[in-house]
């Protein structure tokens, strides 16, 4: 555990400082996005000045470390007002986005993994792989749309966009959990055709317990150690940020903060949101990483 916590850190300095670098190299200039083309050099050359723009990137890099070493993300540059505010202020609705999308995509794609798994050969295991590879063939910004058209649009079920209703995050978690669905789906199914031809389930079975008992307490228990894994990389992608989904469906989260602050070259927010995207993500892979070794003692004892 302490090996895979002292891992995280030169993981994170790198996305720190490709973040910082690759920031500052995108065309575009923040002074020329707030004053305009038209605005006079001196006040350009001034605004660069209070905003440190003018320094060499390697002290700004250091300024940066070092204000980030005491807990300071800084201030937007554009609205002044404190990132870890405004990070505060929007982390909590991606990660309901994120919750429900996981259970949508649990709830569909295990069952129906199981299914395929147990119909092995026939229709049911047909139309499940029929439906996981549509799903994953379909990229989340037409997939997006394509649900907002149907159910928002045409059918008016559901609001088109927004959070002002409780009923706005259908949309987005839809996207989300048919994606993530699809892998699960066909993970599930494969995990579990491998340990139904195991000798522990045939054995299982010799002794009279009830099929039910057999898929549920004996076969999915030893299946679900390779899902741990994909529902971990899939939950960190999705508190990450589900960038596109959120720009789509006008979800206030960080994914759509990121790309405002792209978008206007605030270099501190965008770096801001980066590190807190990449810290999500190594955490939730580290918890991935011990449940998995807590669920199998070989991992654990491994050399």
């Amino acid at each position: 555990m302490i090996k895979r916590l002292l891992a995280v850190l030169p993981v994170v300095f790198g996305v720190l400082l490709l973040t910082f670098l690759l920031v500052h190299l995108v065309p575009g200039d923040p002074v020329e996005v707030m004053l305009g083309e038209s605005a006079p050099m001196a006040d350009r050359a001034q605004l660069r000045a209070e905003l440190g723009l003018d320094q060499p990137l390697l002290t700004q890099f250091a300024h940066y470390l070092q204000a980030l070493s005491h807990g300071d993300l800084g201030r937007s540059i554009h609205s002044h007002q404190s990132i870890t505010e405004m990070l505060l202020t929007r982390l909590p609705a991606t990660v309901e986005l994120a919750l429900l999308a996981l259970l949508i995509a649990i709830s569909l794609g295990l069952p129906l993994g199981i299914l395929a798994a147990l119909k092995h050969q026939r229709w049911p295991d047909q139309a499940a792989t029929l439906l996981s590879l549509t799903l994953a063939a379909m990229p989340s910004f037409w997939l997006g749309p394509l649900l907002m058209l149907l159910l928002a649009v045409w059918l008016g079920w559901l609001p088109v966009s927004g959070m002002n209703e409780p009923a706005s995050i259908i949309l987005p978690a839809l996207t989300l959990g048919f994606g993530l669905a699809a892998i699960l789906m066909r993970m599930t199914r494969a995990s579990m055709l491998e340990i139904l031809s195991e000798d522990f389930v045939r054995t299982a079975r010799a002794k009279g317990i009830s099929e039910r008992q057999v898929v549920l307490r004996h076969a999915l228990r030893a299946a679900l150690l390779p899902l741990v894994t994909v529902l971990g990389l899939q939950l960190g992608s999705l508190l990450a940020g589900a960038v596109i989904t959120e720009t789509i469906f006008g979800w206030e989260g960080v994914g759509r903060l990121l790309v405002e602050s792209i978008e206007k070259r605030d270099y501190p927010v965008t770096q801001a949101c980066v590190l807190v995207i990449a810290l999500v993500y190594v955490l939730v892979n580290l918890a991935t990483d011990l449940l998995y070794a807590r669920l199998d003692p070989r991992v654990r004892f491994a050399s």
